[in-house]
């Protein structure tokens, strides 16, 4: 052991010693994502050629197939495998001695060749990813690259992550993504480094995991609409086995989640014996949450579960099995005879508890199997939980806390920073995305602060999360079948990149080592690797450098594009830019802010959303968020109803105030009877409005929301006119009350 500790010091001690005389102009031409600890740029490059060769060692042949295929498919060449030698072009080596941290690995990249030491296999894959990068973007393509020089620079790198646990989470239970897009994920996160896969197989709208004992749950819960329209999908047994092996290569642990007490209608609907009430209900096509909950009180349904479970834990090897456990509503509970009755037997309080204790139940059942139970973080608050679990803090991050304090171990997913459904800006044309929660820019994402790891930490690591509920919003991002569309798939990109990169860093380097900007820079050259990788994302807007006065009072724009290579194209006269809008070349001057718009251009079919500047609301901040707003057009001369979405402008259940504001116009709003929908859900009406005391042209309406779901839109419907006219223009803001 101190023979292994001596050598790594002397290696690090080496590199560190060496990177002090790297020139900053030597230091920009590298742009690895995630950044490495330990990185030293010597002269020269090692040149890839068709006469190479891959030596590796035994336990290494997968990492060495994987290398060839890679290089196979973008520059034309098979090179030669080469097993247990130390004559080959690139080396693959396993040598815990030499690194000695789990998934660390050691880089050596001279003109003579390139070597990847690993601690594990774990380790060697990172190095091979981190070798890729060094290559031109043109080493991604699925097909051959021509007129391409294969070097990569003479490098010594040593690098660990700095968590165990970094994972992303693929929702395929809303919508159903087919094994290959699966696969191609699964890619993606190998090629940044994440290890962790949290598969979401169920939920209300869909059961996609084939269950031999069960088959109804495939035959009827994976299936919603019509035949002629209809939705869904299941990976069969064969097919996960296909993607467990794919994933192991890739050293990605696919963890599966079987979602329970809620979230678990598509059970229900195949097995209606399994819910308090035994109606039977149709797989949704549109997004709700089901009051129904697995029954407690029925010996059949914790059978069921058993079973389950158990094929379950017999088809996936994840140490982990993941549980759901979320966003459970009791009421099913509290009038079942049967659930009733295991609450007085087991000396429970409540309804809720009974949720802890089917969680003990599980988790005391995947211990005999050697798993470990995950899942959100509610399964530690419904009671205590005797055996210890994971939990995912996606509501509150001093959550964390509660877990320490019960024996839980815990990783950070809150919605504020790792939702990547949401979208990242307030744009107008922005992509239809969820709304319940500001927008995630790239910037927040990567500021997420993470406790750096240890052994004693209760935080194990970080997982970015991607829902798939907005499909069930409505048949917007429907493909068309017979015209082969692959929308839903663009979709999901657009959503998950570039985020997962920032995700990949956070992940990775510890919170001392993170800088936003140096990220920002080195992202720059990663948009042609996705593009060569065939991975659809969101082009970031052009990156305003300066804004400043000139002395004739216009404002001067000075821009850079924040994708390598990418053009701005721009206009000046407040209309939205083209792709055949003229090019920018250097900085613009305008009369106002609002006259200026620029788009940056990949492709003339991948460009971005335009710089937008948003109103300033500030003036109106103690009202609350800006929601809405009125012009003559919308006024009527008579009552009548006015509708307007307000979803993420409701977060939670609680005591809102809503306040129409006049800005301008010679007529003043009449209003009436206000009622608040949940989709089409009436939760609110009132008909008392009162006017503000500092200013009475402002009329309020005060309410209280006790039926909140998360992911659902909400609706304001309002009965208004203009009086003695419809010349009235007005801002609407919703402020949510402390409690």
């Amino acid at each position: 052991m101190n023979n292994r500790i001596s050598l790594l010091k002397k290696v690090l001690a080496a590199i560190l010693v060496a990177s002090c005389y790297n020139t900053a102009s030597t230091a920009t031409e590298i742009d690895l994502i995630p950044k490495p600890i330990r990185m030293e740029q010597t002269s020269g490059k090692f040149q890839l050629t068709p006469q190479a060769t891959i030596g590796f060692d035994t336990e290494l042949r997968d990492q060495a197939e994987y290398l060839q295929q890679v290089i196979s498919q973008s520059t034309g060449w098979d090179l030669e495998l080469k097993e247990n030698t130390r004559k080959a072009s690139i080396q693959l080596l396993l040598n815990p001695e030499e690194v000695d941290k789990p998934e660390g690995y050691l880089l050596t990249v001279t003109p003579k060749g390139v070597t990847v030491t690993g601690e594990d296999k774990g380790g060697v894959f990172y190095g091979i990813q981190t070798l890729l990068q060094l290559f031109p973007s043109e080493i991604y393509s699925d097909r051959r690259q021509r007129h391409v020089e294969w070097t990569a620079p003479a490098v010594t790198i040593y690098d660990a992550p700095n968590r165990p646990w970094r994972g992303m989470m693929l929702d395929v239970a809303r919508y159903f993504y087919d094994k290959e897009f699966v696969k191609k994920y699964i890619d993606m996160m190998a090629m940044y480094k994440l290890n962790k896969l949290q598969f979401h197989l169920i939920d209300d709208s869909g059961w996609r995991l084939e269950i031999k004992k069960y088959p109804r749950l495939t035959e009827v819960g994976a299936w919603a609409g019509p035949d002629y329209n209809r939705l869904g999908g299941f990976y069969t047994q064969e097919d996960i086995k296909e993607l467990i092996a794919y994933a192991e290569v890739r050293n990605v642990e696919i963890i599966p989640e079987i979602e329970f007490p809620a979230h678990i209608l598509s059970a229900i609907v195949a097995y209606p014996w399994l819910s308090c009430t035994g109606l039977q209900h149709e797989v949704p096509t549109q997004h709700f949450i089901s009051k129904d909950l697995l029954c407690v009180g029925k010996e059949s349904s914790i059978q069921f579960l058993r079973d389950v479970l158990e094929e379950t834990a017999e088809l996936f090897p994840s140490s982990y099995i993941n549980i759901g456990g979320d966003e459970a509503n009791y009421t099913r509970w509290e009038s079942c005879p049967y659930c009733q009755a295991v609450i007085k037997r087991e000396g429970l309080k409540e309804a809720s508890e009974l949720q802890g204790y089917l969680t003990n139940l599980v988790a005391e059942m995947m211990k005999e199997k050697n798993r470990t139970v995950v899942g959100w973080e509610e399964i530690f608050l419904r009671g205590e939980i005797k055996t210890p679990v994971v939990g995912l803090i996606w509501h509150n991050v001093g959550d964390t806390i509660l877990a320490t304090r019960a024996g839980h171990k815990a990783i950070l997913i809150p919605a504020t920073h790792m939702y990547f459904d949401f979208p990242e800006s307030q744009t107008p044309g922005e992509v239809k995305a969820a709304t319940w929660m500001p927008p995630i820019s790239l910037e927040k994402c990567y500021s997420m602060e993470i406790n750096d790891y240890s052994e004693e930490s209760t935080v194990i690591g970080v997982q970015g999360c991607f829902w798939s509920d907005q499909f069930i919003h409505g048949n917007v991002l429907q493909e068309i079948d017979y015209l082969n569309e692959n929308r839903s798939e663009n979709y999901a990109e657009y959503f998950t990149f570039p985020r997962l990169l920032a995700l990949s860093e956070i992940a990775w380097t510890s919170q001392t080592a993170r800088n936003y900007p140096d990220f920002y820079q080195r992202l720059s050259g990663h948009y042609s690797r996705l593009d060569f990788k065939g991975c659809h994302y969101r082009v970031p807007e052009p990156r305003i450098e300066r804004m400043e006065s000139t002395p004739s009072g216009k404002l001067k724009f000075t821009l850079s594009s924040p994708v390598a290579g990418a053009e701005i194209r721009y206009t000046t006269d407040g209309s939205y830019p083209s792709i055949h809008s003229p090019i920018y070349t250097a900085p613009v001057e305008v009369n106002d802010k609002s006259d200026f718009h620029a788009i940056t251009v990949v492709t003339p079919r991948h460009y971005s959303l335009p710089i937008y500047f948003a109103p300033d609301y500030s003036a109106y901040q103690q009202y609350g968020n800006y929601t809405a707003e009125w012009k003559p057009l919308i006024v009527q001369s008579q009552m009548a109803p006015w509708k307007f979405e307000c979803t993420g402008k409701i977060a939670g259940n609680g005591n809102y105030t809503i306040a129409f504001i006049p800005t301008k116009g010679e007529s003043s709003l009449k209003l009436g009877k206000l009622k608040l929908y949940k989709r089409d859900e009436l939760l609110v009406e009132t008909a008392q409005s009162s006017t503000d005391e500092a200013n009475p042209a402002i009329t309020t309406y005060r309410f209280t929301v006790n039926d909140f779901d998360a992911g659902t839109p909400f609706f304001i419907e309002v009965e208004a006119c203009g009086e003695n006219g419809n010349d009235t223009s007005g801002l609407v803001f919703i402020l949510k009350e402390a409690q």
